[in-house]
């Protein structure tokens, strides 16, 4: 890629203060002279205005007071009324800039605190995580408020979608991202954005983001309920990379999190065999990944200058869950501009065991009291990332009845020795397989990003299903919902409603998550 030239470079440096007169011009003007005259402009994060005290002027460590008399609600109806209206959120904006003011209102819907946040499209700052950002893989971000999360992903959707070529289209809450106004600001590049009227309705854009303007990626700010992580989730089944933020700082503290654990795969419950709960001196029921994460990266923003990348999540989730500290790999930018990488550590020998199925293995299931031509069939019909183990020695898991495991025979009892999470089911029907393959072992390209699907992923019955339902669609103009599938047939059903000219959704929790076909006017 070229140098950018020296005026393109000086530009860029100077973006960092562009707008920010009109930001201060909404001060009252002794205040906007006790802030010239502390200078440091381009070290101001934000101005804080609460009646009753003394304004104060936040800079990158450090905190200073503007003069010494009292806010009065006349200041604050100064800077207001220089606003454009507050949305429901409590939040303003100033157009064709980054600023934001943000309202604290008493009981009485007043407003008695202001934060003016000066808000900048840093040019550069992606550069730490360029290689990770332009892979194609799901990109989830966490850090602390104010640590620059938004302007790393504002950063982001320019680097690719003019640097890298790629179409983008930024779902901006609160227009965060892309500044106020219908005219989004230069710092997203040419990324496309679409406003979202409240913070409510985020994830019914995220949807329509996608059927409706074929991104090849979508950039979204906080991702903070379960609606939206399941909007994430319809998205990413769609082949559509997602680089997003999330509430939350690390991944311990996310998959803590009930409402945005699915973002990581979610947890649930197995029965291990009495030798390996001894060994790992725990419970016979322990937690374990429920399905493939949503993202495929993760990023902990410990500092503006630091970074902890998984590049693996589901191995990072696996490895937490069974004891193990994560070890992510650790990115450090200096004072000049240079960025260390250092590698996690290998893992001992013990951590490296294998516990139960690898991250990206099949899951290789020995049956006991279950027919292996039933669970080839049920393997066959789900698509499931699975295999029929012959005996205990090759298998990572065991399938069995619930009768059986309480007698525990002697045959089961030598595949039990071998410290195998074992699942237990009330009978072995061919939909009672197929359920628990939904749930254990999804198949492997659901997360895999392709483009297009072979025949392989089309699992008997979904394609059938998903053309019955639009057909009743189109006919009644009423929504449809579809059995339960597993990931790569929901993606082929997305694909079929799309065909017709109908939207869709994915609902539930794995096993029960199927598509939903709705009119076109509808989400």
């Amino acid at each position: 890629m070229a140098e950018p030239d020296e005026k393109a470079t000086a530009a860029a440096k100077r973006a960092d203060d562009d707008g920010i007169d009109l930001l201060l011009a909404v001060l009252p003007d002794d205040l906007r002279r006790e802030l010239d005259r502390h200078g440091r402009r381009e070290a101001l994060l934000e101005v804080v205005l609460d009646l009753g005290r003394t304004a104060e002027a936040r800079f990158e460590g450090e905190t200073v007071g503007l003069g010494t008399r009292a806010v009065s609600r006349e200041d604050l109806a100064h800077v207001t009324a220089r606003l454009g209206s507050f949305t429901s959120d409590n939040r303003a904006g100033i157009e064709r800039t980054l600023h934001r003011v943000s309202a604290i209102r008493n009981r009485g819907g007043d407003v008695v605190g202001l934060t003016c946040r000066v808000g900048r499209a840093v040019r550069g700052t992606a550069g730490i995580l360029r290689d990770v950002i332009e892979s194609g893989h799901g990109v989830l971000l966490l850090g602390p408020p104010g640590i620059g999360k938004t302007t790393l992903l504002r950063e982001s959707a320019r680097v690719l979608s003019d640097e890298v070529g790629r179409r983008v289209v930024v779902v901006d809450t609160s227009n965060e991202i892309g500044g106020d106004g219908d005219i989004p600001h230069p710092g997203i590049g040419r990324a496309r954005r679409m406003q979202v009227a409240s913070p409510e309705r985020q994830h019914a854009v995220m949807i329509e983001a996608v059927e409706n303007h074929m991104p090849e990626v979508v950039v979204i700010d906080e991702i903070g309920s379960e609606a939206e992580a399941a909007a994430a989730r319809t998205i990413a089944e769609r082949g559509v990379q997602l680089v997003a933020t999330a509430h939350g700082r690390s991944l311990d503290n996310l998959l803590s999190n009930p409402t945005l654990a699915d973002l990581l795969g979610g947890v649930h419950a197995v029965t291990l065999g009495d030798e390996e709960a001894r060994r790992r001196h725990t419970q016979k029921t322990v937690l374990e990944r429920k399905q493939a994460p949503t993202f495929d990266v993760l990023v902990e923003i410990e500092s503006r200058d630091r970074f902890a990348v998984h590049h693996d999540v589901a191995a990072a989730v696996d490895a937490f869950l069974r004891g193990m500290p994560p070890r992510a790999e650790i990115r450090e930018r200096d004072d000049s501009g240079e960025v260390r990488v250092t590698a996690p550590e290998p893992p001992t020998a013990e951590a490296a065991t294998p516990l139960g199925p690898s991250p990206g293995g099949p899951l290789r299931i020995f049956p006991y009291a279950i027919g292996e031509e039933r669970l080839e069939r049920a393997i066959h019909a789900t698509g499931a990332h699975a295999t029929v183990a012959r005996s205990a020695r090759d298998a990572n898991a065991i399938l069995t009845l619930r009768s059986y495991s309480r007698r525990q025979p002697p045959k089961l009892r030598d595949a039990l020795a071998r410290d195998l999470p074992v699942h237990m089911l009330r009978s072995g029907s061919g939909g009672e397989i197929e359920r628990f393959l939904r749930e254990f072992a999804p198949a492997r390209d659901a997360w895999a990003g392709r483009p297009a699907y072979d025949d392989e992923d089309r699992g008997p019955g979904a394609e059938e299903d998903a053309e019955d339902g639009a057909r009743a669609v189109l006919d009644a103009g009423r929504a449809v919902e579809l059995r339960p599938r597993p990931p790569a047939q929901r993606r082929m059903q997305h694909a079929v409603a799309e065909r017709h000219g109908l939207s869709s959704i994915s609902r539930g929790r794995e096993p029960n998550r199927r598509v939903v076909l709705l009119p076109a006017d509808r989400r």
